[in-house]
């Protein structure tokens, strides 16, 4: 973990947010508490937080309206909402807003926590798609922005869903990458169809890497795949 995670609780029932506070302390997070929307969000527009809780009905401000403002402040902010209401209503309202989770009480606080560090890895991962365009793949190197792959003079050109794919590949090299997560970034749907159009590119890939034998694409029956090299 890094030295500091910030989180953002807010939560009006003061004994669950203390509890809440307390846990998430002791497992190394740094926790500022607010009781209301409004406070929950001033203390957001005051400093930076790697992660958003908030609960659902809360006084001055309820948390769908809470999310919205803190979606129109900044929308890379991750967030996951607490609620006593456990209607599937409820729940896709939350998640329609663009919430990472949607937790109902009473919960498990390691499940919880749990559910915190998906989500900040997910956070984490997105930060180095965006930071991370240059790779190098056994003997091959690709450059996503240009989405060049050269190997030994040779460049290809790929194609955008081509350089996409290869990229995922690569930030979860040696690692497997989930069918799901890649259909749905790519394609924005996992069905049947654009599942068969991803294994055409990825058979378009391997075919790219012929010239390296220590590189492989495996598939990874009913996961996903990975990016398979000795570097």
């Amino acid at each position: 973990m890094k030295n500091e995670i910030k989180i953002l609780l807010i939560e009006d029932d003061k004994n669950l947010s203390t509890l809440l506070k307390e846990f998430l302390e002791v497992k190394g997070y740094s926790v500022t508490q607010a009781f209301n929307g409004e406070e929950g969000l001033s203390a957001y527009q005051e400093s930076e937080y790697d992660l958003c809780i908030l609960d659902v009905m809360m006084p001055k401000m309820d948390g769908f309206t809470l999310a919205k403002k803190i979606q129109d402040y900044n929308p890379q902010t991750p967030f996951l909402f607490l609620s006593a209401k456990a209607m599937l209503d409820d729940k896709l309202k939350g998640l329609k807003l663009g919430a990472d989770d949607y937790v109902t009480k009473p919960f498990s606080m390691e499940e919880l926590l749990l559910r915190i560090k998906v989500i900040l890895k997910r956070s984490a991962l997105i930060e180095s798609e965006i930071e991370q365009t240059k790779f190098s793949i056994g003997s091959y190197t690709f450059d996503f922005e240009k989405r060049l792959l050269k190997h030994d003079g040779f460049e290809q050109k790929l194609t955008s869903k081509e350089a996409e794919l290869l990229n995922l590949l690569c930030l979860h090299k040696n690692s497997i990458l989930e069918r799901s997560i890649a259909l749905n970034k790519i394609w924005q749907n996992d069905n049947y169809f654009t599942a068969r159009s991803m294994d055409v590119y990825i058979t378009k890939l391997r075919s790219y890497f012929k010239n390296d034998s220590s590189i492989e694409i495996v598939n990874v029956h009913g996961t996903g795949f990975k990016l398979q090299t000795n570097d």
